[in-house]
């Protein structure tokens, strides 16, 4: 039985940050960073049918045709994902009342929804990005135990050594995001790697008064080679997604419209219009997903 101290519920049942339950929760779960940006994708909803908040976690569940979808906010960063991927798998495959383990486990689709730098030339600001793999430079996945395909051992290597991060402090890990739901997005859609960081400024590269411990951090991502696969993005949270995912058994992907490129060093001239294209063009896929 998990106890009460590491599985916290509210009087009502409910797990403890994200307020959900399983009737709350649809099986394709849409995560946007932004709080704000919950109800710019449930306007697209035919009906939504239940919706809730606590603290920067607010979700919105409900239909477009057919199709039961939730979106919910996770906020900024990989330590918020740790929370929130664990408590979505908890939702699904924990028994609130015996607080075991249910028999039958449930893989839920998680499909991330978020702005990202670009770190390739050949993808401008408004472009759209589909994960294929996720690099994190965080530690979240480091209290995990990630079992990794060979491919993904021998990507992470070649990363480490081409960004000469061996015998520093960071440690990067390697995840894979669902292939069946990558073949969705094709058209339109850049597929490569994204880089999750752990914080916005240096961890990124940016300089604003603090000088960088990596000053050369960004043309590396951005030469990184590995057969086919080139470093297309980074943010901060995919890899976390998609590593936890593996773990807990879902499908996971990570859908991303470019508001910087950081080799032209360009800035989106309307964001929230980029953001409303993602949103839109990606909805009408996300509807034909079994």
């Amino acid at each position: 039985m998990i106890s009460e101290s590491e599985l916290i519920l509210t009087p009502d049942n409910r797990v403890y940050h994200i307020n959900l339950s399983k009737d709350d929760l649809a099986d394709t779960v849409l995560t946007v960073g932004d709080p704000n940006r919950v109800k710019e994708v449930s306007k697209y909803f035919d009906t939504i049918e239940f919706q809730t908040q606590h603290r920067e976690f607010v979700t919105h569940t409900g239909y477009i045709g057919k199709k039961r979808l939730t979106v919910l906010s996770s906020g900024i960063g990989p330590d918020n994902i740790d929370i929130v991927m664990n408590e979505l798998d908890a939702v699904v495959n924990i028994d609130f009342e015996t607080r075991t383990v249910k028999p039958q486990l449930t893989s839920l689709n998680i499909i991330r929804m978020g702005t990202s730098g670009s770190l390739q030339a050949d993808i401008p600001v408004d472009s759209l990005v589909a994960s294929s793999y996720g690099i994190g430079l965080d530690n979240v996945l480091h209290y995990y135990r990630l079992e990794n395909s060979p491919h993904e051992q021998e990507l992470c290597q070649a990363f480490v050594q081409h960004v000469e991060l061996r015998d520093t402090n960071i440690v990067p890990y390697t995840a894979k995001g669902s292939a069946d739901l990558l073949a969705h997005f094709n058209d339109g859609y850049h597929h490569g790697i994204t880089v999750t960081c752990p914080g916005f400024y240096a961890p990124q590269g940016r300089v604003v008064r603090a000088n960088l411990q990596f000053p050369e951090l960004v043309n590396k991502l951005s030469s990184f080679q590995f057969e086919t696969h080139r470093i297309t993005n980074f943010e901060m949270e995919t890899s976390a997604i998609f590593g936890l995912g593996k773990i807990f058994g879902h499908r996971c992907l990570a859908l991303n419209t470019i508001v910087a490129n950081r080799i032209s060093k360009t800035f989106t001239k309307d964001g929230k219009k980029s953001v409303e294209q993602m949103i839109k063009r990606s909805l009408e896929i996300i509807e034909t997903i079994s």
